[in-house]
């Protein structure tokens, strides 16, 4: 299962175009509402989830942990134990983590990134502690997926989708019409 946790302030673009591609791949998906059910984005879309924070419980059955980025979102994942656990839980086990725009800068403050290659959101880089500061769009460095920011999204989440599900990202990006 993929969990896909949602902060007050997420960026919009990120979360929805992630969860999009993953569900469109098969992957069991599942959206985290950090303090509730409907979260509202950065630009004040409402995004209704499938379970609040509360519920969440990390077990076996957990593939990966995607923590979409935006102001102050970001701010809002990083205060959650939930999230925090989630997190620590994914590294423990050898099981996926998937950062986007701001949220890398997460990981690199919980020590997850050192020696690792991974990108954030320009300006964030000092955010990366221990990092390798890449130059891609969506950076893979192991078990962990960082990507620049919103124009990054559709990438991604077909990234996580290749990695997680190994879908056929191919027929992933035809039936989205991307180059």
């Amino acid at each position: 299962m993929i969990y896909v946790f949602i902060a007050d302030g997420f960026e919009e673009t990120e979360a929805v175009s992630t969860i999009d591609i993953l569900r469109r791949a098969g992957a069991k998906t599942v959206t985290v509402g950090i303090g509730g059910n409907v979260i509202r984005g950065s630009h004040g879309i409402l995004l209704g989830c499938d379970i609040a924070d509360g519920e969440f419980l990390a077990d076996e059955r957990l593939e990966a942990v995607v923590l979409p980025g935006g102001m102050p979102g970001t701010v809002n994942l990083e205060k959650s134990e939930t999230v925090r656990s989630a997190v620590r839980y994914a590294y423990d086990n050898g099981k996926y983590i998937c950062a986007i725009c701001a949220a890398p800068s997460i990981l690199g403050h919980l020590g997850l990134l050192k020696g690792r290659n991974a990108v954030c959101f320009p300006g964030m880089e000092s955010e990366l502690t221990g990092a390798s500061v890449s130059d891609k769009f969506v950076c893979t460095d192991g078990k962990i997926i960082t990507a620049k920011g919103p124009g990054a999204s559709i990438a991604f989440g077909l990234e996580i989708a290749r990695n997680v599900t190994k879908a056929d990202t191919d027929a992933l990006k035809g039936s989205l019409q991307c180059p």
